[in-house]
């Protein structure tokens, strides 16, 4: 969320990020139904002030008829004036929760994927003395979706043997990369950090309150959630759904930040609007398995820890030697109202012929920070400012592993465990 007063005194530019994102907010109608609400508020100060004044004038002393009907008066205007400001702010309210973040100084600006710009890109396509197959057919026998259709319904799948392990190997080599103090160091100093910091592993919850969830943003579109209305969850689709909640309403030390979380969760997503979209393999599922990192800074270090968060991202994807190339999205494909700035990773996926997106990395800004009542209180002024959060993808554990198999098949079926993997999946070569 914005702050109001950046919104009045910037209305063409919040106006043309509505327009550049593709949403749908009225400025105009927001900045009537505020100059309401202070309205309404001046005058529920006023008449509070007249109550208190009779108050004081009765100074514990029996009222008089007069006073009797005067704060009979006062009573009945304050309630007509507090329901009416309750109205307001609730209009005001639902409509500032429509406005979207701002837009970095360097994000392109487009209508859709098509102008996405191609910041960097790492290795080479790999060459095959074979026509390449697509994930299934050489992990088939290993990931099964028809016993799942059967089972729980279409875009749900079950993972055996090498592949099963594949995904724990991915799972202990992100977790034992990400509390690693030097390769964080490394990391940190390479994109001009100055926080060394290692992140806090964690296994988060998989149901949100809706409430939470619309603070966080991630609440729309519903169409797209498991949602248990009676109950008030959310199923989440990330482990940053509950991880950014995670400091709500907190007044946190400056000193203490960064704070970095590296969590792990099963995901869930209806995909909605994907009908006969990717249906073969387990590349857009229902649910999924993910590691998600998210991270709270200072402002001056929210932009820095965003670049520090895509350089753990690459050295992930270049540990396992996967070609790939690293994306600054534009406006169009920014995704929903919270993103400041969004980056991804696209590796290259033999079977398809084509990049396809395994990470992201979302810069917020204090736009869910503001929502979540998430501060901090400086050292030296004890000043109180909002946070600011960024989220990442780690792994998203299904691309990855179609990646993996891909870039790795070989002509016999088999296909050749990463080396940086071999020491968790303990061979060399998968069947």
């Amino acid at each position: 969320m914005l702050d109001i007063q950046y919104i009045r005194d910037n209305v063409a530019e919040v106006k043309k990020t509505i327009v550049l994102k593709g949403l749908d907010c009225d400025i105009d109608t927001l900045l009537v139904l505020d100059e309401e609400k202070n309205r309404l508020q001046k005058e529920l100060d006023d008449v509070r002030a007249q109550k208190n004044e009779l108050n004081a004038k009765m100074n514990g002393q029996k009222p008089s008829n007069e006073q009797l009907e005067e704060g009979r008066r006062i009573k009945q205007q304050t309630q007509t004036i507090e329901v009416k400001f309750k109205g307001v702010e609730e209009q005001f309210l639902a409509l500032m929760y429509q406005v979207p973040n701002r837009i970095s100084e360097d994000t392109p600006e487009g209508k859709d994927e098509t102008e996405n710009v191609v910041l960097r890109t790492f290795g080479q396509k790999p060459e095959f003395s074979f026509v390449p197959k697509n994930h299934m057919d050489i992990c088939g026998k290993n990931i099964d979706t028809k016993k799942a259709a059967e089972i729980s319904g279409s875009r749900f799948n079950y993972l055996f043997g090498d592949i099963a392990l594949l995904q724990f190997a991915l799972i202990n080599f992100v977790m034992h990369t990400l509390t690693d103090p030097k390769i964080i160091s490394t990391l940190a100093k390479k994109v001009g950090s100055n926080s060394e910091k290692p992140f806090i592993p964690a296994i988060t919850p998989v149901m949100c309150r809706d409430e939470v969830m619309k603070k966080m943003d991630r609440f729309d579109p519903i169409d797209d959630r498991y949602y248990f209305e009676k109950d008030k969850l959310v199923l989440v689709g990330s482990a940053e759904h509950t991880l950014g909640p995670l400091h709500m309403g907190e007044i946190l030390k400056e000193e203490d930040l960064p704070i970095r979380y590296i969590g792990y969760s099963t995901s869930f997503r209806r995909e909605a609007g994907t009908y006969g979209k990717d249906m073969a393999g387990i590349i857009r599922r229902h649910q999924f398995d993910k590691l998600e990192m998210e991270s709270f800074t200072t402002p001056e270090q929210g932009l820095v820890e965003q670049e520090l968060l895509v350089a753990i991202q690459e050295y992930l994807v270049q540990r396992l030697g996967i070609h790939h190339q690293v994306i600054l999205k534009c406006t169009g494909d920014m995704g929903g109202k919270a993103d400041f700035r969004a980056i991804d990773i696209e590796c290259w996926m033999p079977g398809q012929n084509k990049f396809r997106e395994t990470h992201t990395a979302d810069y917020m800004t204090d736009f869910q920070a503001r929502r979540l009542n998430t501060r901090y209180i400086t050292k030296d002024t004890k000043e109180k400012h909002f946070v600011h959060m960024n989220d990442a993808t780690a792994f998203g554990i299904g691309r990855i592993l179609i990646a993996i198999i891909e870039n790795y098949q070989q002509e016999d079926g088999g296909v050749v465990v990463p080396e940086v993997l071999q020491p968790y999946m303990r061979k060399e070569v998968m069947v």
